[in-house]
């Protein structure tokens, strides 16, 4: 069975955007290195592409060529406009929304649009088959490790403090153990992390 990992990037203080989506700082790591890292959805990592370090393309390279589809929430959707119907990583996304897919969106598109949070992490199990599932954090996320769905939580930790912002953890509120890193890896101006979820505290 597939493992479900929640990972974005996100600050010190625990945000993946400020109040008005924007990343800031978080994606810098990206595009200073010198070691090309081509998004599935790029057909040509151009001059001024996805560059990172060795460091982190090491591993993040093999974490993105695990992914077999995405959750994602209806937000990142629309702010992406889903990219364009071509997904970042993996083959298929799980957008969580209560509305439908936009009239004539890109009808290619392996995209499944679910209103139930359980029921969008199944659809993804069954979609990637042996491979990962990845759950961006935030609000979605958040739910999905509420609700006993998430299997491990990855971070990419930038740093800087953002004060206020939009939660890598959405509104979970019950604490939630984790065991300690599996991975701890340091790049350059980030910190990439991985967890294996232990479970709520009781």
């Amino acid at each position: 069975m597939s493992t479900v990992v929640m990972n974005n990037v996100v600050s010190l203080d625990g945000f993946i955007a400020d109040l008005h989506d924007d990343p800031g700082p978080l994606f810098e790591w990206y595009f200073n290195g010198d070691r090309t890292l081509a998004a599935q959805d790029m057909d040509d990592p151009a001059p001024g592409g996805l560059r990172v370090s060795q460091t982190s393309y090491d591993y993040v390279r093999p974490v993105w060529d695990s992914i077999g589809s995405m959750v994602i929430g209806r937000h990142l959707f629309d702010i992406t406009n889903g990219w364009e119907g071509r997904p970042p990583a993996g083959d298929h996304v799980v957008v969580v929304s209560h509305r439908p897919r936009p009239e004539g969106w890109h009808p290619e598109a392996s995209y499944h649009f679910v209103d139930d949070v359980t029921a969008a992490i199944a659809t993804a199990r069954e979609l990637a088959g042996e491979r990962t599932v990845s759950v961006a954090a935030g609000d979605v996320g958040g739910q999905a490790l509420a609700l006993g769905l998430v299997d491990e939580v990855a971070m990419d930790v930038v740093p800087v403090v953002f004060g206020t912002g939009k939660r890598y953890f959405g509104s979970v509120e019950t604490q939630h153990l984790l065991d300690d890193p599996e991975v701890v890896i340091q790049g350059d101006r980030v910190l990439h992390l991985r967890f294996k979820v232990r479970g709520p505290r009781t």
